[in-house]
């Protein structure tokens, strides 16, 4: 149950520790297993478009329907017109590379402890503003061509400068799984509205922009 909600994307593991109030370290280890077991038997989770970032937020919604106040766009610029792919493909890539990315964030915190993690640490778990899905979903838009790494910022609501280090994170296990991207045919969006209303079908200013 724990890893369903979790690969569901309602909530990190932190919030999940403090709801169970089990140790953050517990849950990443069930996680962990439970996930190689789920792609052992070819089971996907596909992620929902909530994400509560507090108990209190999660409990809010169940007991009285409060949605999050963080508008959640992952599902509108995964569409295909954007990312130049289906969204059953979009979703087996993230998984193929999360194994990838947990490594690669395990990596980034043992240079940042210098040492092996102590028994009983919390094995570094913090609230990420974005996602491991949403930085391939967003390095795949910025490879197309689609915006800059500020319209970006403004869709995920983060600083331009959490785009670029997704970026030269992601680009590197994109390139080691055959990904190439498709450069966009249409005009470069320079405003996050213009992109959300190519899609949504709604109105919105000019959208072309020179590309860099």
């Amino acid at each position: 149950m724990i890893t369903v909600v979790y690969l569901r994307q309602i909530c990190s593991q932190n919030v999940l520790s403090e709801m169970l109030e089990v140790n953050p370290n517990s849950i990443g280890q069930a996680i962990a297993e439970t996930r190689q077991l789920l792609n052992q038997h070819g089971l996907g989770v596909s992620p929902t478009t909530l994400r509560f970032t507090t108990p209190n937020a999660l409990t809010d919604f169940l007991d009285r329907g409060v949605t999050p106040t963080r508008p959640r766009v992952p599902r509108v610029l995964s569409d295909p017109a954007l990312t130049g792919m289906t969204r059953p493909d979009l979703v087996q890539m993230i998984e193929r590379l999360a194994a990838h990315q947990a490594a690669q964030v395990e990596r980034r915190r043992y240079r940042r402890r210098g040492a092996e993690r102590l028994p009983g640490a919390r094995g570094g778990v913090f609230l990420q503003k974005i996602t491991d899905p949403e930085r391939i979903l967003a390095t795949v838009l910025y490879q197309r061509g689609l915006c800059t790494r500020q319209v970006l910022a403004e869709l995920f609501d983060v600083r331009p400068r959490t785009i670029g280090t997704a970026l030269l994170e992601v680009r590197p296990l994109l390139e080691d799984d055959g990904y190439v991207p498709t450069p966009v045919a249409g005009p470069r969006f320079s405003t996050a509205a213009a992109l959300l209303a190519s899609v949504l079908g709604t109105s919105a200013p000019d959208t072309e922009q020179p590309p860099c």
